[in-house]
């Protein structure tokens, strides 16, 4: 039960997080989602390192590990927003900006997680 509650309450943090972000920085004007895009690319940094830390000589404990990576990280990014955005712009005939979003997306991530992991040994 204690492991639920602890990916429960990062989750609702990282939620709230991400709701802000895309507050802040989502563009109406251009349509397109930078706080989507950050929080997705922060997201996998912040999990880069938090398992990075977390492979290394134990650093954080189990409960650590839930609470932030599963719960924070989990709550805080978004695939199936990320999915509905490309979608809109799928529906609205704006190939360019899914194609770059998508690559951008990916690309960005996947070297979000390896600095991260990167950043943690060096720690």
């Amino acid at each position: 039960m204690k492991q639920v509650l602890l990916v429960f309450f990062g989750g609702g943090f990282g939620s709230a997080a991400r709701f802000l972000l895309g507050k802040l920085w989502n563009n109406p004007e251009s349509g397109f989602p930078y706080g989507t895009f950050a929080a997705n690319v922060m997201g996998s940094f912040f999990i880069g390192i938090i398992l990075g830390l977390a492979a290394k000589n134990e650093t954080l404990t189990q409960s650590q590990t839930l609470l932030l990576a599963t719960g924070f990280c989990g709550g805080f990014t978004t695939f199936s927003t990320f999915a509905y955005e490309n979608h809109i712009f799928l529906k609205q005939g704006d190939l360019m900006t899914f194609a770059l979003y998508t690559v951008a997306s990916f690309v960005t991530a996947f070297l979000a997680v390896f600095l991260g992991i990167y950043l943690s040994r060096a720690l």
